[in-house]
């Protein structure tokens, strides 16, 4: 009873509306700035958006996570579209790349992303805080030269994470900085101090407060000083149709005559690969990030996300996956339940609809500042001191990998950070399979767990290590696995233990055929 108090969608539309108004104005410029990164056409990104809202929202297993046009896949388009050189062979690849996640999904691929460490999901989500922090500043200050919703390293105007947010200070626009300070504090206001004051606070978002204030000083500074306003250069832009007829026009439909090019399957495998791999990483941190620590299917996930992929290829999309920004500033704004994704999308539909002009007259500074706030809360200074009391086992992988992050790009982090993961695990499982105690000459060498030959090096070691004279108790009885070569090395050392005066003693497990207790 209490999971379908959590899922009770028309209850929770009270929580789920405002964190949608939220969600939508923050996908807005991400759709806009992945497009433009992308080189599509900037109608693609919010079609993605669109999509990966209501189609991908309604089939998802999930409560919380938001899809769309993700920067993980910037590269990958911008290098596909200039192989393919026609934009509806590339929307081809995007509908078989869908295809393929579909299939993933009913062999059950879903399950690589058990296997990634707490460590490494916690340092993604903290790596994604700081590179909203250093990416948006310079958007915040007026400086956008790079587009916005990029998150790799080496940037694409020649610049990187940290060369830019120092190259913004010398391209300051003076109304930019204002609004993007006022946007910060609105939220620190609201959160901190107003939200408590009644209920009417919780009910609307900060972020719309924000976005609403942005363009009211802006419109004021265009009548009072039109020399101080900001250009349209720093505004949202998005297209606008003058008639129905023309809106239809910005949908591009994909020229399945290109399905005999190798260029096409070749990237729609690439798509499906690397989407699939960046949704299954944010759909574990969605799932560390819900406060009811909900889990969602993956393989159901794969499956609405290759059918997100194939409705966004077919009607002119960019590729989609599961976008962790979006998502954690859905949870943030108190979404409860998927109804918080859905209403987004239909959000971004309506307003690129009806009302385009309206949005095209937001201040990026504006949702810089959103998106900054949002930075701070996925990297507060008290995650990294929770991490840090849970031991270095648990804190430098999650410190490897926001390092790895910052300096590459998030699947490179991601990978890296796994490799350190594996590693502390390893030494865990060394530390703990292989258990020794020395009380005058006698040693006792219990074996707990899994022993398997990694652990090989580690015994042979110790065994080596034990003087003339000694007594010596090989305890196998509490092992669940012995690997054969480990028994190798202890039978090595029953025959020649003799040579040193060793008296050895080896206590089997209840499994094993030999008797216990034998002495050499």
């Amino acid at each position: 009873m209490a999971n379908k108090a959590k899922n009770n969608y028309l209850g929770s539309l009270g929580a789920d509306i405002p964190a949608a108004v939220v969600v939508f104005l923050v996908a807005l410029p991400l759709c806009l700035g992945i497009a433009l990164g992308s080189g599509a056409p900037l109608f693609s990104g919010l079609i993605g958006g669109i999509v990966g809202g209501i189609v991908i929202g309604t089939l998802s297993g999930s409560q919380l996570s938001v899809s769309g046009p993700a920067a993980g896949l910037t590269a990958i388009v911008v290098v596909a579209i200039g192989r393919l050189q026609i934009f509806e062979a590339f929307l081809v690849a995007v509908v078989i790349g869908g295809v393929i996640q579909v299939i993933l999904g009913y062999v059950k691929a879903g399950i690589l992303g058990d296997y990634i460490p707490s460590s490494v999901i916690k340092g993604m989500l903290a790596a994604i805080g700081l590179i909203l922090i250093l990416k948006q500043f310079p958007h915040l200050v007026g400086y956008d030269k790079d587009y916005q919703g990029d998150e790799t390293f080496v940037q694409g105007d020649g610049e990187n994470t940290f060369s830019g947010f120092f190259s913004a200070m010398k391209h300051l626009v003076p109304a930019a900085i204002p609004i993007g300070i006022v946007a910060i504090l609105i939220q620190l206001l609201w959160d901190k101090v107003l939200i408590k004051k009644g209920r009417l606070f919780k009910l609307i978002p900060s972020p719309l407060i924000v976005v609403l204030a942005g363009v009211a000083i802006n419109e004021v500074l265009k009548v009072s000083y039109p020399e101080w306003a900001i250009k349209q250069s720093h505004l949202v832009n998005i297209p606008v149709a003058d008639s129905a007829a023309e809106f239809v026009k910005f949908f591009t439909f994909p020229d399945f005559k290109h399905l005999s090019n190798f260029a096409v399957w070749s990237t729609a495998f690439t798509i499906a690969i690397v989407a699939s791999l960046e949704t299954l990483l944010n759909i574990e941190a969605s799932d560390e990030l819900d406060p009811y620590k909900r889990v969602t299917p993956t393989n159901r996930e794969l499956k609405a996300q290759g059918v997100g992929n194939i409705v966004s290829g077919l009607i002119g999309g960019l590729p989609l996956t599961s976008v962790i920004v979006r998502t954690s500033a859905n949870v943030n704004s108190g979404g409860r339940t998927k109804m918080s994704t859905i209403i987004h999308g239909c959000l971004l539909l309506l307003s690129v609809a009806f009302i385009p002009a309206l949005l095209n007259k937001i201040p990026l500074s504006a949702l810089a500042g959103i998106l900054i706030y949002t930075g701070y809360k996925l990297a507060k200074p008290s995650i990294f001191k929770s991490l840090f009391k849970k031991g270095l086992d648990q804190f430098l992988p999650f410190v490897i990998t926001i390092v790895a992050i910052l300096l590459t790009d998030l699947l490179i982090g991601i990978l890296i950070g796994c490799c350190a993961g594996l590693f502390f695990v390893m030494r865990s499982n060394f530390q703990s399979a292989v258990f020794v105690v020395n009380d005058d000459n006698k040693y006792l060498f219990r074996l707990r767990k899994d022993v398997s030959f990694l652990n090989k090096p580690i015994i042979k070691r110790k065994l080596e290590k034990v003087p003339e004279n000694a007594y010596v108790m090989v305890d196998c009885s509490r092992a669940d696995f012995i690997d054969k070569d480990v028994m190798g090395v202890v039978e090595d050392f029953m025959k020649h233990a003799p040579l040193k005066n060793i008296k050895v003693e080896l206590k089997q497990s209840s499994f094993e055929k030999q008797p216990t207790g034998a002495v050499v």
